[in-house]
């Protein structure tokens, strides 16, 4: 979200106009934009349409999770908690270096592949759930939908929070990786308990056809998948890369910024003295 915005957001390397290009601009009225730069703005333009249409959908599924009575009291309270405490978090520990107008540049920035892998975790964790449970619904497996209910509405949360805190600089880079780093612990324990409904408590009756014996073990695979990938990413990525990362980051970003500070108030005070210099003379 934050990269895309920073995207369609005024490129600073972009040279200023000369007097005579401002002049003779006004003479023949405004420029037009060149047809691949109108393309360019028409293909961001949907994208960020696109995103906010994403955005809209996981609130609508987060809304109708929340009213279906499918996903229990703690899971319905960890959104908020998790919320107040990154907020207040913000702002007694890990304020922000950049203040209210600065970017907020990616954390982690990963190769081809790392971006392959997330695209199949966003197949396994959120789709092919979502199809699950559709299914499930439409051939009447309550067990089916209660058990990955829950894994859904909090990740409906987890990127919802993600694309809210990534696209305001008011949240500082640990805060950022707090956000999935908290979600996927508290997932990974509610797909173990989706992992052990599916593949310990159902059944399989002895004359099921081949859409039922197929639809008994995509649910274990999917279960199996989802407790597999999760806890790879949280045991081999969040917790060893990009949580040490990002602290690095904002500690990078504050010595910077108080490097900077000393220097302009040595300045300062440099100034101050030279200016005070020729008033003893006098004297």
């Amino acid at each position: 979200m934050s990269g895309v915005s920073l995207a369609v957001g005024a490129r600073p390397d972009q040279p200023a106009a000369t007097a005579s290009e401002a002049t003779s601009s006004t003479k023949s009225g405004p420029k037009q934009p060149p047809p691949s730069q109108l393309q360019q703005q028409t293909m961001m333009g949907g994208l960020m349409g696109s995103l906010r249409v994403i955005e809209l959908q996981l609130v609508a599924f987060i809304m109708v999770f929340s009213l279906s009575g499918l996903v229990p009291v703690l899971d319905l309270v960890f959104p908020l908690f998790i919320s107040a405490y990154l907020i207040v978090l913000s702002r007694l520990a890990f304020p922000s270096c950049h203040g209210r107008g600065g970017a907020t540049p990616e954390i982690f920035q990963g190769s081809r592949l790392f971006r392959l892998y997330v695209i199949l975790g966003t197949a396994v964790g959120l789709f092919l759930p979502l199809a699950y449970v559709l299914g499930g619904f439409a051939r009447g497996d309550n067990s089916a939908v209660r058990s990955a209910t829950p894994h859904l509405f909090l990740l409906s949360c987890q990127i919802l929070t993600e694309n809210l805190v990534s696209g305001l600089s008011l949240f500082s880079p640990p805060i950022r990786a707090l956000v999935p780093l908290m979600y996927t612990v508290r997932r990974v324990f509610v797909i173990l308990d989706w992992t052990q409904d599916i593949w310990f408590q159902k059944t399989l009756a002895p004359d099921a056809d081949i859409a039922e014996v197929g639809w008994y073990w995509f649910g274990k695979g999917l279960a199996a998948a989802n407790l597999s990938y999760f806890s790879i990413n949280l045991l081999c990525f969040l917790i060893p890369r990009f949580l040490p990362r990002a602290f690095e980051k904002y500690f990078n970003d504050r010595d910077n910024g108080e490097e900077m500070h000393s220097k302009m108030a040595e300045d300062k005070r440099s100034a101050a003295a030279k200016s005070q210099q020729p008033e003893k003379k006098s004297d």
